[in-house]
């Protein structure tokens, strides 16, 4: 039994592919590939962690790809996704189906993992950080104590960020990440932050 972390599947999502030069011609193809490539690495009996954002556009056809996912599944509720608190009490009709459609549980907020003894935060955000030019979602984020953090949100803009590591299929060859590559990541140390968008 291996527990895996993977966020930002944004399944069902068009744009996504054109924001992230994703490398898949259309949609379906995406929605293909991000569903065999978990089923490579998960089996039946591991644990998955999704911190957030993982289904969109046409919501009914994308959530239903989760089923199709191995594993335990753990929806760590991102911005992107209708089950978030964030979305106030119109979220709360959305659990019920997250659940339906093939999850296991849904987590909000900022979640303690006890990795090898050491505590580790989940959280969809970054400490600092975002997708876009400014950071967003600011009261919805985890107050950096000195932990280290496994997060998504910020797609592409780096995969590790100081004791921030960014578990988003953008920068994870498109599967989820095991446990061990993480506690590698962190046995290495901080890592520098990375340039910004310009090059400076």
């Amino acid at each position: 039994m291996i527990t895996w972390f993977t966020s930002d599947l944004h399944l069902g999502h068009a744009n996504i592919i054109r924001y992230c030069d994703r490398p898949f011609a259309n949609v379906a193809e995406m929605n293909r590939a991000l569903v065999d490539r978990w089923n490579e690495v998960v089996g039946a009996d591991d644990t998955v962690w999704v911190l957030g954002d993982h289904a969109m556009g046409p919501i009914v056809e994308s959530l239903a790809l989760t089923a199709q996912l191995k594993g335990y599944k753990i929806l760590l509720a991102g911005n992107h996704d209708r089950c978030w608190y964030g979305h106030g009490p119109k979220s709360e009709i959305w659990i019920e189906r997250y659940l339906a459609a093939g999850f296991a549980e849904i987590r909000q907020g900022t979640q303690t993992y006890d990795m090898g003894g050491r505590k580790i935060l989940l959280n969809h955000f970054p400490y600092v950080g975002d997708s876009h030019d400014e950071d967003r979602f600011n009261t919805a984020r985890p107050r950096d104590d000195g932990e280290w953090l496994l997060h998504g949100h910020v797609h592409e803009r780096w995969d590790q960020n100081d004791r921030m590591i960014n578990v988003g299929v953008d920068v994870r060859n498109f599967r989820p990440m095991p446990e061990t590559e993480v506690m590698a990541l962190i046995a290495a140390g901080p890592a520098p932050p990375p340039p910004n968008p310009d090059g400076s």
